[in-house]
């Protein structure tokens, strides 16, 4: 019995260190683990139990599988189109797409090049699939080109594609589609001898998801200065599929990291009507909690503290920090928050105020113009845009007027003890932990795996 991953269920496929043999039988490995079993002759899918508190034991097995001597040849006459498949490379043009897909037809040519139902095949993403279906006498069936493959929609993954096919009367037709994409959840395990990239490439783990564990841990770990021989780690991360083939990466949904003897460790966790982020298994956010900045390459043009105003000419408290730049410099939000109120307060101008958890807010005023689609009620990431840099309000030339409030009282942001990171607490606490149990006992399982040397097997 196999069953394959989807939206609600993801499927666990373990990645392994070591290379598989090939022909004349194909092994298969069987690992029992508190997932459950599910296994094909060529791979291996372990998904969770629906009673997690009756497990099976762990061991290993091996099937072997005899094909017929001679092997059939296969027939002349068809009647299905044969596929031809190619990935975009770098610096690839739609000519040469279309000549390595032996696809030379001018009129196919032109219509992709003038028909605007046809746009989405001017954008080119080096790595993306596109297909054609080619019948007897090279007539064409169709064309595919899977431009957005894993993309988030409405809380739900799909896959876009746009599809050319002949219309019957010399011409050709453009249709764009959207289905539901398959999400599966991989395991994987390794141990560095040289470098990360290259103890995940001997794992089979794609290169967007080794950026990401960097990227999780790199106020924990330097990938570059700090790795030795010897150190390992475990991991469940996603991947897309569509009609069975692989279509993208998605995220990093735990890790661990043993690096010189330290154990680091990170699992994704979406607090309710918060954004995601990478915790570790205690629940302390993983990254820092406020940026000292929200302007990149700026200057201190106003610092905290009693000034005299420049439009006023009165000696008055300055509750905050004057960055100045040029107008239309990205503002930056300093923390993951919520907009609390964006709008017009009069010397303040174009404002916003986020809200942090644990009683901190922040104020971003005289702006140009906000960043595009935000509203009051919306969640954002530290780092991203809100916002551009203005003169509106009281201000005598182009600058962020920037203020960190703790319980409503502004403090100086420049010299206050910023907390480094949040730790989850009470009803959040509780939820972490219900949300994410599940990854962290499969990351002990790799763990455990490890230790006693049992080889995590599956087809590569």
């Amino acid at each position: 019995m196999f069953k394959t991953g989807n939206a609600d269920t993801p499927s666990l496929s373990p990645s392994r260190n070591a290379a598989q043999p090939h022909p004349p039988f194909i092994r298969t490995g069987l690992v029992v683990t508190t997932l459950g079993l599910f296994v094909t002759a060529a791979a291996l899918a372990i998904v969770k139990p629906d009673n997690p508190d009756h497990l099976p034991n762990l061991y290993q097995a091996r099937t072997e599988l005899t094909l017929p001597d001679p092997f059939p040849k296969p027939s002349r006459r068809f009647s299905t189109p044969f596929i031809h498949q190619t990935n975009i490379r770098r610096k690839d043009t739609l000519s040469t797409v279309l000549s390595r897909l032996g696809l030379r037809d001018p009129n196919l040519r032109t219509f992709l090049a003038h028909d605007q139902r046809a746009r989405s095949i001017d954008k080119l993403y080096p790595g993306r699939l596109v297909e054609a279906g080619v019948m007897p006498g090279g007539k064409l069936a169709w064309l595919r080109y899977e431009h957005t493959p894993g993309t988030e929609e409405n809380g739900r993954y799909v896959s876009k594609w746009l599809e050319i096919a002949p219309d019957g009367h010399q011409g050709f037709t453009a249709t764009e589609h959207t289905e539901n994409a398959d999400v599966q959840a991989h395991l994987a395990e390794g141990v560095i001898h040289t470098s990360l990239f290259a103890a995940t490439d001997e794992a089979g783990i794609p290169d967007a998801i080794t950026q990401q564990m960097a990227d999780i841990l790199d106020s924990k770990v330097d990938f570059i200065k700090d790795l030795r021989d010897g150190d390992r780690f475990q991991i469940i991360y996603q991947s897309y599929s569509h009609d069975g083939r692989d279509i993208g990466t998605g995220r990093v949904l735990a890790l661990e990291f043993i690096n010189h003897g330290h154990r680091y460790q990170a699992v994704w966790f979406q607090p309710k009507d918060g954004t995601g982020g990478y915790y570790d298994f205690n629940g302390r956010s993983l990254k820092g909690a406020f940026l000292r900045n929200a302007i990149k390459f700026t200057r201190i043009s106003s610092t905290f503290g009693a000034r005299r105003h420049p439009l006023h000419k009165t000696w008055a408290r300055h509750e905050g920090v004057d960055y100045a730049a040029p107008i239309g410099t990205p503002i930056h939000a300093t923390a993951d928050g919520v907009v609390k109120f964006i709008g017009r307060q009069r010397g303040y101008g174009n404002i916003i105020i986020l809200q942090h958890p644990h009683h901190y807010a922040t104020v971003y005023a005289h702006q140009s113009r906000f960043a595009k689609g935000l509203h009051e009620g919306d969640p954002v990431r530290q780092g991203q845009v809100i916002g551009y840099v203005g003169a509106t309000g009281w201000a005598t030339g182009p600058h962020l007027h920037y203020e960190f409030r703790i319980d409503h009282r502004p403090v100086n942001p420049l010299s206050a003890s910023l907390p480094v990171t949040f730790k989850l607490a009470g009803p959040e606490l509780a939820a972490f932990e219900r949300a994410t149990v599940y990854y962290k006992g499969q990351i002990a399982m790799l763990a455990d795996l490890q230790d006693n040397d049992i080889p995590l097997v599956a087809s590569r």
